[in-house]
């Protein structure tokens, strides 16, 4: 009878499975309410739902610890104290990039049409135009530093990380150190000054210009994601491939790389999502054109955030549609850096080593 009493003494009351979901909704529901409360009182000027997410995840972490305190107890209570305030910090995380999101794509849908894919802005000052030129430049000029950045970061790593010692490898990684930390604008001036005295034109405007200023963000970024993806390969390979004889060129060539090869496609998407959406270095080197121009080595070439920038600055006398254009070269920007990261996880994965079943 004892040990049956004190067996029921340490039984606690507990919540039920999903009291946590249902607690979350209600104090979204009660937040939501509040808010509507305060529109229609002239409170605010419109709607804030972030405010009722943000809130009412507050309100949730706080109701969830008073009520299974009162329940379960204060041991119970601060475990899920601990576990709402790491869900909360999550949400509140979260909660800039679905705003922005959010706003990108309720802004930018008024000229996601065809006209925006398939003109450009040679002669328009008003309504109508599109950013097709812009969207060409994007790709010649990240491709363009791609191929430059692209094979000078993965020789360089493989340096690092196979063949580097002593002084050399050392003076390596503290310029790739201080690289990653250069301005944006500075590659762009040291890109405009290397090709204006290369060409002897003091004005000199290109896209091969903004790829040779985007590349030289880029490298450190491929250089750093590569060395570490190349350092988690067991040494177990690379061993068992000098055992067979085989030199160390082709090891790296048919063991190492291939390993490796997933986190180096993810590190080089990463390098690219970095410097597409890059204004300063481009508007200095690259410049400015409202025409098409598929000749990544003469002319001026426009991408997609110069032209939401120079939309979105110079408006002109109606700045609707200007606005419009500008919030839709957003939406095409990120729809593009989407497009780059699932065609990366699609070829790491047809590309990543297939282990054995047993």
């Amino acid at each position: 009878m004892a040990t049956a009493a004190v067996g029921s003494g340490l039984r606690r009351s507990s919540l039920p499975k999903y009291s946590s979901l249902g607690l979350l909704a209600v104090s979204w529901v009660v937040m939501a309410g509040l808010f509507l409360i305060f529109l229609l009182a002239g409170m605010t000027a419109a709607y804030n739902l972030v405010g009722v997410v943000f809130f009412g995840t507050v309100l949730w972490a706080a109701a969830v610890w008073l009520i299974s305190f009162l329940v379960e107890g204060s041991r119970k209570a601060k475990d899920r104290l601990v576990t709402a305030l790491v869900t909360t910090a999550f949400v509140i995380a979260l909660l800039p990039l679905v705003s922005l999101v959010e706003t990108v794509l309720v802004r930018g849908v008024a000229r996601f049409d065809v006209a925006f894919f398939s003109e450009s802005m040679r002669n328009i000052v008003g309504a109508g135009g599109g950013g097709l030129h812009a969207i060409v430049g994007t790709l010649e000029i990240t491709l363009g530093a791609a191929v430059i950045s692209v094979p000078v970061g993965l020789l360089a790593a493989v340096y690092l990380v196979e063949y580097g010692r002593g002084a050399v490898a050392r003076a390596i990684t503290f310029l790739v150190d201080v690289m990653t930390g250069i301005p944006s604008i500075v590659a762009g001036l040291f890109a405009f000054a290397l090709l204006s005295l290369v060409t002897g034109n003091p004005g000199y405007r290109s896209g091969f210009g903004g790829s040779v200023a985007l590349s030289l963000l880029m490298i450190p970024i491929v250089v750093r994601s590569s060395e570490e993806m190349l350092k988690l390969v067991p040494n177990e390979l690379r061993e068992a491939a000098f055992a067979l004889g085989v030199p160390r060129w082709l090891t790296i060539v048919k063991v190492v790389l291939p390993t490796a090869l997933a986190g180096i496609v993810t590190g080089i998407t990463l390098a690219i999502a970095r410097v597409i959406g890059e204004t300063a270095p481009l508007l200095l080197v690259a410049g400015y054109t409202t025409s098409m121009n598929y000749n990544l080595f003469s002319g001026p070439m426009v991408t997609l955030p110069v032209f939401s920038y120079t939309q979105y600055a110079q408006p002109g006398v109606d700045p609707v549609p200007s606005i419009d254009r500008a919030w839709t070269s957003a939406l095409v920007l990120i729809l593009i850096v989407l497009l780059l990261n699932l065609a990366a996880r699609i070829i790491a994965r047809f590309f990543a080593p297939k282990m054995a079943s047993r």
